[in-house]
């Protein structure tokens, strides 16, 4: 990662960690920024209570799964995947967040987007894929479908979360990480290399 992008990134960090803009802070431990290095980007629906206790983004067990996935396709959080969320703060009792807490952090995010200027973006779940493509159709809908924004695709897949409650989704999430290599390889590094793909 850049000095630049570096240096950008703790000046946004430093104003998230003083946000009060919703009461997600109140009730948390901390604040989950994100991590990872620029590439591939990957955004979640928020913190549960593995991420709330240790500061770090999709840690606990669905975070794992994630991590399995995106190394079959070759992307690391150490190389070239960075991870965030829609909510920096964890909901209660790891509920939804609620449109105007996704609302208030939603900024925060665009501002990651743009400091890291992602190619291509993986959204998980129907949280993610609502607030930030603002979408009416559902996950189970648009999974697997590119989506265009501004220059940036998006391709919504199921949240890791779902795939531990129903691992009959698995087949269908490891198509879009196949889709997501071919387009990485044609748009950011023709050289990637992924174990299976």
């Amino acid at each position: 990662m850049s000095d630049q992008i570096t240096a950008q990134l703790d000046e946004l960090k430093a104003k998230v960690l003083s946000c009060q803009a919703c009461r997600l802070r109140a009730g948390c431990q901390q604040v989950v920024f994100g991590e990872g290095q620029p590439g591939l980007m990957v955004i979640g629906e928020g913190p549960g209570a593995d991420e709330d206790r240790l500061g770090r983004p999709f840690v606990g067990a669905a975070g794992q799964l994630l991590d399995k996935i995106l190394a079959a396709g070759g992307f690391k959080r150490e190389d070239n995947a960075y991870i965030a969320n829609v909510v920096k703060c964890r909901p209660p009792g790891n509920r939804l967040p609620s449109t105007e807490e996704s609302a208030a952090c939603l900024p925060y995010l665009h501002e990651q987007i743009q400091i890291l200027q992602p190619k291509i973006i993986l959204l998980l779940g129907a949280t993610a894929l609502r607030s930030v493509l603002q979408s009416t159709e559902g996950i189970t809908k648009l999974r697997g479908k590119w989506q265009e924004q501004e220059g940036i695709l998006y391709m919504p897949t199921f949240h890791p979360a779902a795939l531990l409650r129903d691992p009959r989704r698995k087949p269908a999430v490891w198509e879009d990480i196949q889709e997501i290599v071919k387009k990485y390889r044609e748009l950011v590094d023709p050289k990637h290399y992924s174990p299976y793909c």
